[in-house]
């Protein structure tokens, strides 16, 4: 009786052996179906049911399911970069970071939008793509109610309400909510106007800008007054013109108090002061 056990035993340990050697994957996942090639594995795996995190990250408490993971996790507080691209030198923390860097190189774009053919390298640039065409707008600013299709855009949104200017030019030390708008600003002391106006020819520091100036040639004027109906090509003058109707006069001599709503007026007031004249005739 028991050598009879033994030999069922040997059998059955026999076949397991060779459904093992003979399939790639063994373990299989109840949940989904999802085969594994060890018993570790499938734990490990089985923990994306279950939601169970028993490694716990000791420089900032988060829950990692793994201890793979969790060393994975970790290159984020050491600023290991372990992947490299081998076409530029540039190093990454986790390898999918890597794949997706590579097809910069390839310029390869696998995903596409329906609705207008463009296509994107990745599949989360292409989701949020197609925002401008649904309208959606998922990010809102706790403190005004405005919203964005970009996370992004809420973060640069909410320097206007904390004042936050985190980009700083070296040439004369003004600060930017935006980089690009550093970007651009650059330009100013570079000399350089990439964007030209196909109307006139006149070069243009920054795309935005040159929106602007071929208002000058449509005769476009978007910014309405709603105290008199004035309309203004940009909006800083509307800005100015408010002061017409509230009175305010930001602008104060230091001298007698005099109060101005342009800052050129307020320069201009100034010669009286000083006594300075800066225009001559040319005639005498």
């Amino acid at each position: 009786m028991i050598g009879e056990r033994l030999t069922q035993a040997k059998k059955c340990s026999s076949q397991k052996k060779a459904q093992k050697t003979g399939t790639e994957s063994y373990f299989t996942c109840q949940q989904c179906g999802k085969s594994l090639d060890q018993h570790r594995n499938l734990q490990v795996h089985t923990r994306i049911h279950t939601g169970e995190k028993p490694y716990t990250c000791q420089q900032c408490g988060k829950n990692i399911s793994g201890k793979g993971n969790l060393g994975i996790h970790m290159r984020i507080h050491t600023g290991e970069k372990p992947h490299t691209c081998q076409q530029c030198g540039k190093s990454f923390t986790f390898k999918g970071n890597l794949a997706t860097h590579i097809k910069v190189h390839t310029q390869e774009k696998a995903y596409t939008c329906q609705e207008c053919g463009q296509s994107f390298t990745l599949k989360g640039n292409l989701k949020v793509h197609m925002r401008t065409h649904t309208g959606e707008k998922p990010h809102t600013c706790k403190q005004c109610g405005k919203s964005f299709s970009q996370k992004g855009s809420l973060i640069a949104h909410m320097r206007i309400h904390t004042g936050e200017k985190p980009y700083t030019c070296q040439e004369c030390g003004q600060s930017f909510t935006v980089k690009g708008n550093l970007m651009v600003h650059m330009r100013n002391h570079t000399g350089e106007s990439p964007f030209t106006c196909e109307q006139c020819g006149k070069s243009i520091s920054g795309k935005g800008n040159l929106e602007i100036h071929m208002r000058i040639h449509t005769g476009e004027k978007p910014f309405v007054c709603q105290q008199c109906g004035q309309s203004f090509t940009h909006k800083g003058n509307l800005k100015v013109h408010m002061r017409t109707h509230t009175g305010e006069k930001p602008y104060t001599c230091t001298l007698c108090g005099n109060g101005f709503t342009r800052e050129r007026n307020l320069r201009k007031h100034m010669n009286i002061h000083t006594g300075e004249k800066p225009f001559t005739c040319d005639q005498c």
